[in-house]
């Protein structure tokens, strides 16, 4: 039998010869999971031959949420190739009798220590990963601003081009020699994880170095990603390796925390190191609890929000102690002090007083939020896609490792080449404030105490005149200075732009030009490096999207009812920067769906509990809109990499209409019953039950030269073994009659591998998986049911009618 996993097109490799081997039948060999098949173990590399769908056919990369996504054939077998993970333990007899001798307290203190000390691991990451992007971002710009001043633009580009390059290729070497499955944001891979699906590699050491080089690589020389999505993965894989106590790839088998080594608590871990992994980035501890519980977990309690929360407060804590302590790496001397530049990421320091007005542009950029953030995750699966296919068709295998490494240096030298060349297509603009607190805006007036507004003194220079400042009266300062509003938002980290664009009182800062030439920039530079082969996120690149769009709506309205400031009272909600944080969640919802999570995290960011009611209104529209083209961009990358994945609900359409599927279900015809016998017990010999917790094969090759012999020789023919006392004797049965619905929810809800069918005398005729209640599965097996019986009605219907004909 030919492997389902190589016939659909994974691992067509070629040969020395040059011909591939997809076409020759596979010799199926276990593996250390114990599986005949191999699942993608490099999702570059793996591509179907048979998608055959138009570019905006409804259930491929255009499929509304209530739409189910079209798998080809070679991707069910994909599907097939990965298997499901129990949540909770089997509750067997050997199980009780192990659970019996362990220590449990009343107060769990070891599971409280082991969330403190997953959050202070996640958290000091956290903080090492920032430092080092922050080092190696300040010495790209910094010297690149260097030769700038003295008139060398083109030494500064070779300097940026060669510093970028150094950096960006390292990134990507490690993950495409090292360790594959360390590359992207690996969300989408953690997420069918704790769904209930086993992902290689996702969870191993050497994954965790790849994964932290690559991010901090990437990130610092200037790759217009985010370390957020890394930090989520990196904190899923401290909560599963610090968890269980062991280390295959350092042989380390700790004597201690054993009784967390079984499935339900692993997971749970895991969970807890992802909500550390987002409160540690983004500095949000609450945010990072509802991410995990609203984003990646599918299996959640009341005790388990408490721990996670507690994990994920040591996390910021830890995060925040260190950054109060060095600044790249250097000793400030302020230990324990929480200062609010380095404590609050994008801190707004003055608020704006929001009115009922600030609703209706607040809707429009929820509108654009949505439809943006769809097109952006339509973009990114065509460039995915494309990615693929371009690789299958590369017949050397050298050839395809040199396509993957250069595809990031290309893009750096185009990023580089637009940072250093593209601003100097504009004209340097002034300084300008407003004199007094209803005054006319001033140029060359760097700052009025009377007034809020005015220009922040931290923009870019570029190659503009720096000029000097001096005070004409005791309220104003003016300069001859000239800055670049482009360079401004280029120059430095994706942060630091952010910042810009989130600060209050500087509706001048920036013009229309700027921002409508950094939109499409951002946008498509964005979307096309988040899919090469670097350990990247997106999270804090989207808000900038968003933030850019969200900008120029306040332009707009500053534009058409002039300058207000805090002192105009009822029209001061017309800020330019109010309106880029609403744009910011607006674009973040639209590509993640996601509504807790995103507005809380949101304030958690900005300390700008003010427009909250703002936000949470822009997300909920930006949901909707986007809802109507395409699945979350997380969950459509699940579909991408055909990780098997079940939603939160079934939606699943039957001639484009949604069906009411208890009303079919009422109908007793459309079921088959089949018999089967029923095991005897006997007296067996025990295997100990931590024996049986082995995740993986000890020596795959030993185990299957012995199913072999056991399947080959005569002797083992009448011989059997008595399973009884391993059968989980708590397991989950449903009648066969019983409701598909139900019967989704309680899988997905309990976390079950699979779920035992039984007819009316408890005989079991049958089993359900996850597989089996995935939205294509159930559409085509419902559709094949209607049908059936449409017909047979029509039959029935034919003959009726004959028979009142005949005399």
């Amino acid at each position: 039998m030919e492997n389902p996993v190589f016939s659909g097109g994974y691992d067509k490799f070629p040969d020395e010869n040059g011909s591939t081997s997809q076409d020759k039948p596979v010799h199926r060999q276990l593996q250390e999971t114990g599986l005949a098949y191999m699942s993608p173990t490099d999702d570059q590399m793996f591509h179907v031959s048979d998608d055959n769908y138009g570019i905006l056919e409804r259930g491929r990369d255009y499929e509304p949420v209530y739409v189910s996504h079209k798998y080809t054939e070679q991707e069910k077998a994909t599907l097939a190739s990965f298997e499901s993970l129990d949540y909770l333990p089997s509750h067997s007899f050997v199980y009780r009798r192990w659970i019996k001798k362990q220590v449990i307290g009343r107060l769990e203190l070891d599971r409280w220590l082991m969330m403190g000390m997953i959050g202070f691991c996640v958290g000091f990451v956290g903080f090492l990963l920032h430092q080092l992007i922050e080092v190696i971002a300040k010495v790209k710009w910094d010297t690149i601003q260097t030769f700038l001043d003295k008139e060398q633009i083109g030494i500064a580009w070779l300097f940026g081009v060669a510093y970028s390059l150094v950096f960006i290729t390292f990134s990507a070497g490690i993950v495409v020699f090292w360790r594959p499955s360390a590359g992207g944001s690996g969300i989408p891979e953690v997420t069918g994880y704790l769904n209930g699906t086993h992902v290689h590699y996702i969870f191993n050491v050497q994954t965790m170095i790849v994964k932290f080089l690559s991010c901090v690589a990437a990130i610092g020389c200037g790759m217009p990603v985010g370390p957020e999505g890394p930090m989520i993965h990196l904190g899923g894989l401290v909560g599963a390796g610090l968890s269980q106590a062991r280390s295959e790839t350092f042989k380390f088998n700790a004597p201690f925390f054993k009784r967390f080594r079984n499935s339900e608590d692993r997971r749970n871990f895991v969970s807890a190191g992802v909500a550390a992994g987002v409160s540690s980035a983004f500095g949000a501890p609450v945010g990072g609890l509802l991410f995990a519980m609203e984003e990646v977990s599918s299996f959640w309690t009341t005790a388990l929000s408490w721990q996670i929360f507690f994990c994920c407060m040591i996390s910021t804590f830890t995060t925040d102690l260190f950054n109060s302590a060095f600044d790249g790496f250097s000793y400030t001397g302020s230990f324990g002090e929480f200062k609010l530049e380095r404590y609050i990421l994008f801190n707004i320091d003055k608020g704006v007083n929001i009115n009922i007005l600030m609703f209706i542009p607040t809707v429009v950029i929820g509108i654009i939020g949505g439809l943006t953030g769809a097109l952006f995750t339509i973009i990114n699966l065509k460039l995915a896609r494309g990615r693929k296919r371009l690789l299958s068709w590369i017949r050397r295998r050298w050839a395809q490792t040199a396509f993957r490494l250069a595809e990031p240096a290309l893009i750096m030298v185009i990023v580089t080449t637009v940072v250093v060349f593209l601003p100097s297509a504009f004209q340097c603009s002034h300084y300008k404030c407003m004199q007094a607190e209803t005054g006319p805006i001033v140029i060359d007036c760097f700052n009025d105490t009377r007034s809020t507004l005015h220009v922040e003194p931290v923009v870019m220079t570029y190659t503009c005149v720096k000029g000097h400042s001096w005070q004409m009266s005791s309220t104003t300062w003016y300069t001859n200075g000239t800055y670049s509003e482009l360079a401004s938002l280029l120059f430095g980290t994706l942060e630091t732009a952010v910042k810009h664009l989130f600060s209050r009182g500087t509706h001048v800062q920036f013009g229309y030009a700027t921002l409508f030439t950094a939109f499409p920039y951002f946008f498509l530079a964005v979307c096309w490096s988040s899919g090469t082969s670097v350990s990247c996120g997106m999270l804090v690149p989207m808000l900038l999207i968003g933030s850019l769009y969200g900008r120029i709506v306040g332009m707009i309205l500053v534009s058409m009812f002039g300058v207000h400031t805090e002192t105009n009272g009822y029209w001061a909600w017309m800020d330019p920067g109010a309106f880029a944080l609403i744009g910011a969640a607006s674009f973040f919802g639209g590509v993640s769906r996601l509504t807790l999570a995103v507005t809380v995290i949101m304030m958690e960011l900005t300390n700008d509990v003010q427009v909250l009611l703002p936000v949470m209104v822009a997300v909920m529209v930006s949901k909707w809109v986007g809802d109507y083209f395409t699945h979350p961009i997380f969950h459509a990358q699940l579909e991408l990499k055909c990780i098997p994945f079940l939603d939160s609900e079934p939606k699943i359409t039957n001639n484009g209409k949604l069906l009411e599927l208890i009303v079919l279900l009422m109908h007793d015809e459309m079921f088959q019953e089949h018999d089967e016998a029923v095991p005897q017990d006997e007296e067996v010999k025990l295997v100990n039950y931590e024996k049986l917790m082995l995740e993986k094969l000890s020596n795959p090759n030993v185990t299957f030269d012995s199913l072999q012999k056991y399947v080959n020789e005569e002797e083992y023919r009448e011989r059997y073994i008595n399973l009884s006392p391993y059968v989980n004797q708590s397991a989950f049965t449903v009648p066969e009659k019983f409701s598909l619905h139900r019967t989704y929810i309680v899988l997905r809800t309990l976390g079950m591998r699979h779920l035992v069918v039984t007819d009316d005398t408890n005989r079991v005729v049958g089993f359900i998986t996850r597989k089996d209640l995935m939205g294509f599965n159930i559409e085509e097996k419902l559709n094949t049911i209607v049908e059936n019986q449409v017909e047979m009605d029509s039959r029935q219907e034919t003959r009726s009618s004959e028979s009142s004909l005949a005399p």
